[in-house]
């Protein structure tokens, strides 16, 4: 049976053709969903060029979220909060259809940029060249046990939480909804932390309320002595994995090193009340989270290149220069 090959430009048109098959209850994981991808252009990328690629045959389908970024080149649709991008499969055997999806993706682009990717992506007719682009830590639980967790951790951190528990006690609040004071009191926090200005507050909060009628959102606010919000730290949970999403703290409390008790609260509930098996602390090799999680793990940036047109023979070379130059010792 042949394979049918389709583009389209809108959300909206995907969502329908899709019929259900990128709903909630069809894909496993967040950033496979229609929902992530509407949020995505609703208030990161409105202007954005959609070019969405969908092959199907029989019951199974496979889709490649990307925009255009130039004259026959393209980009994920993603974001800073796109912890992961990959194409997207549904039915039995739709794996098979990977190819398939790449050779009809060279009938638009001739240089494709995707990340980040689990796992470098390379494909029949396209030359690849991937590089490690950032680091995903995780930890996965034998058992749902906080008590052997934490006792595993460095002595060190463990110390850090004990002390400052008595010096600096917090009052951890776990909220599964948000509302205006909950939301307010995430945004002090986030803009008065070390944090750099946030890439999308509006799209963080449509996000959290999404998540909170589905049940998923965890987001934690530690509350001093005073009754001052001074930690936040904004979690997803679902199908047995912990998300970790954005944490953050006030700068003028960090003596009493609120985010770890935070964060001792917060893998304290997703262990041995949310029963998780694994807990993922998103991108980025800060030294903190190996106090938290053991598993790093490499994350891909491939970019892909038609050897067969003159814009992928050009940035073939670009690639190949960009390599032997730093292979090239200094003078």
């Amino acid at each position: 049976m042949p394979v049918s090959v389709e583009w389209f430009s809108s959300i909206d048109a995907v969502a329908a053709d899709a019929a259900g098959a990128l709903d909630r209850a069809a894909q496993p994981w967040l950033y496979d969903r229609i929902d992530w991808f509407r949020l995505t252009v609703t208030h990161i990328a409105p202007a954005a060029r959609l070019a969405i690629l969908r092959v199907r045959q029989r019951e199974a389908a496979a889709w490649l979220f990307l925009v255009e970024t130039g004259r026959r080149a393209a980009a994920p649709l993603a974001s800073w909060y796109t912890l992961r991008f990959a194409p997207i499969l549904a039915g039995r055997d739709s794996a098979t259809l990977l190819p398939a999806l790449l050779d009809a993706a060279a009938s638009r682009f001739d240089t494709i940029a995707l990340h980040p990717l689990a796992t470098p992506l390379s494909g029949a007719g396209w030359r690849g060249y991937s590089d490690r682009a950032s680091t995903n830590w995780t930890i996965d639980l034998p058992l749902p046990d906080f008590k052997s967790y934490w006792a595993a951790r460095p002595k060190q951190v463990r110390n850090t939480v004990a002390r400052r528990s008595r010096s600096h006690p917090l009052e951890i609040r776990i909220h599964r909804d948000v509302d205006a004071d909950v939301w307010r009191a995430y945004e002090d926090i986030y803009a008065a932390s070390w944090k750099p200005a946030e890439g999308s507050l509006p799209f963080l909060r449509a996000l959290a309320k999404q998540e909170a009628a589905a049940g998923t959102l965890r987001l934690g606010l530690g509350h001093d002595a005073a009754g001052r919000a001074v930690a936040a730290q904004f979690w997803l949970v679902e199908n047995g994995v912990a998300t970790i999403h954005k944490l953050a703290h006030r700068e003028d409390a960090k003596a009493g090193s609120p985010g770890s008790l935070l964060s001792q609260a917060m893998f304290r509930s997703a262990i041995d009340e949310d029963r998780v098996r694994r807990i993922d602390f998103g991108l980025g090799n800060e030294p903190y989270k190996a106090d938290w999680v053991d598993t790093p793990r490499s994350v891909w940036r491939t970019d892909l290149y038609r050897p067969t047109r003159l814009r992928g023979l050009v940035g073939i070379a670009q690639e190949t220069a960009a390599r032997l130059a730093r292979r090239r010792p200094l003078d």
